[in-house]
């Protein structure tokens, strides 16, 4: 049976919300997953959208710097249900995993004793086994021959000599032009995965103001961070959720750069945050709620989580209603697609500088701690184990070593 095209097919923001509510209360294991929860309840179950338009969304998303499978989300709500449905979609598949990792951050501060503090240092550890995961993962994936290894290799140098959001930029910026150089997108470009996309709502103009937005918010926000911290915190979140190429794991060290080196966060609530960030439901970019309520400088609490999550979010939202309008003609371009493989692979490095600091060298103190980190690491990949179990797993190994002195 075709399924009807987006451009014809209409429906409610409240039915869009119910669905992605469900999605995120139940949407555990990474953007990957949730791609294939998205799949089967809304191509396979409710027919919204044919198996090759979702392929070309999902390609889209992929394509561009931010949290994939929340952007396919809105694209999807958008699609079906106009702009209301695109915020309908954001807010029930975000609200969920957001609301625990706030309250999560009001908690944390109340655990004291020998298990608590057990239980935060197992936390860190499981930290250590989620980003080798991701490494591993992605180095497979987008660093497949010695050219991109290189690459991957130049942007861990990189971060060596200068370390923070410079030089990561820079290493993204070096992979960029080391994969024009490089040119393999030919192989690739104006290959089709299904249907064009339908633009919907999104028009050229439209998607044109997005862009100048973007690139407004870009440039204008560390000038305005000179104002006030609210100015300062908008713009760290955002300019990290400018950057995220390559996967929601890659945020740790944009995020890392942007709030624990001004002494807003310390690196163990840091960890602390991110390893109970694997165990809820949802994206991964919600881990900007707990950041936000923990900042040490105000605006931190409900006001300081709410700040941190939108400018996360936003920089991704803005390239996606951008894009929308000439997806088509821009993912037929070579050179797109080459500067993508080559800043892909600079990620690989960035996210692997990353995993031995802060991730490796402020969580494993000793060879317990090793231990645990790699029983963890091998639960994940030859065990299969689902995130959120390792990260309870962790947990109790952490409140065990505790005990055990």
């Amino acid at each position: 049976m075709q399924t009807p095209s987006p451009a014809s097919a209409t429906g409610s923001a409240s039915e869009v919300f119910a669905t992605f509510l469900k999605l995120g209360l139940t949407s555990f294991g990474g953007p990957v997953a949730h791609l294939g929860y998205f799949r089967q309840e809304i191509v396979l179950r409710r027919r919204w959208l044919s198996e090759a338009e979702y392929a070309d969304l999902v390609a889209l998303c992929q394509f561009l710097p931010g949290p994939a499978s929340s952007q396919v989300g809105v694209a999807l709500g958008l699609q079906r249900a106009g702009w209301i449905g695109a915020l309908a979609a954001f807010v029930a598949f975000t609200l969920p995993s957001a609301a625990l990792l706030f309250a999560f951050a009001l908690g944390a501060a109340q655990l004291g004793g020998d298990l608590g503090q057990g239980a935060l240092a197992g936390l860190k550890i499981v930290a250590v086994a989620i980003v080798a995961q991701a490494v591993w993962g992605m180095a497979r994936a987008l660093c497949p021959d010695g050219p991109r290894a290189a690459i991957a290799l130049g942007a861990v140098a990189m971060l060596a000599f200068v370390p923070g959001p410079l030089g990561m930029l820079g290493a993204i910026g070096f992979g960029a032009v080391a994969g024009l150089a490089l040119g393999k997108g030919a192989a690739i470009a104006g290959t089709r995965l299904g249907a064009k996309p339908q633009s919907g709502p999104v028009s050229r103009r439209i998607g044109l103001g997005a862009l100048i937005l973007f690139f407004a918010l870009l440039i204008g926000l560390p000038f305005l961070a000179t104002l006030g911290q609210g100015w300062a915190v908008m713009d760290a979140f955002y300019r990290a959720g400018a950057l995220v190429f390559g996967g929601g794991h890659v945020v740790l060290p944009l995020l890392q750069a942007e709030v624990v080196a001004p002494g807003w966060v310390s690196t163990e609530e840091f960890l602390a945050g991110y390893g109970a960030a694997q165990a809820v439901p949802g994206p991964l970019f919600t881990f900007a709620a707990y950041l936000g309520a923990v900042l040490g400088p105000a605006p931190n609490g409900l006001a300081g989580a709410a700040l941190a999550l939108c400018a996360l979010f936003l920089p991704g939202f803005l390239l996606l209603v951008g894009v929308f309008p000439y997806w088509d003609r821009f993912r037929a371009m070579a050179f797109a697609q080459s500067l993508l493989q080559g800043a892909n692979a600079a990620v690989v490095g960035i996210l692997g500088a990353a995993l031995y600091s802060p991730v490796f060298t402020s969580a494993v103190a000793d060879l317990r701690d090793f231990t645990l980190a790699l029983a963890c690491f091998l639960a994940l990949v030859m065990g299969k184990a689902p995130p959120w179990a390792v990260v309870v797993l962790a947990g109790l190994g952490g409140m065990g070593l505790a005990v055990i002195g």
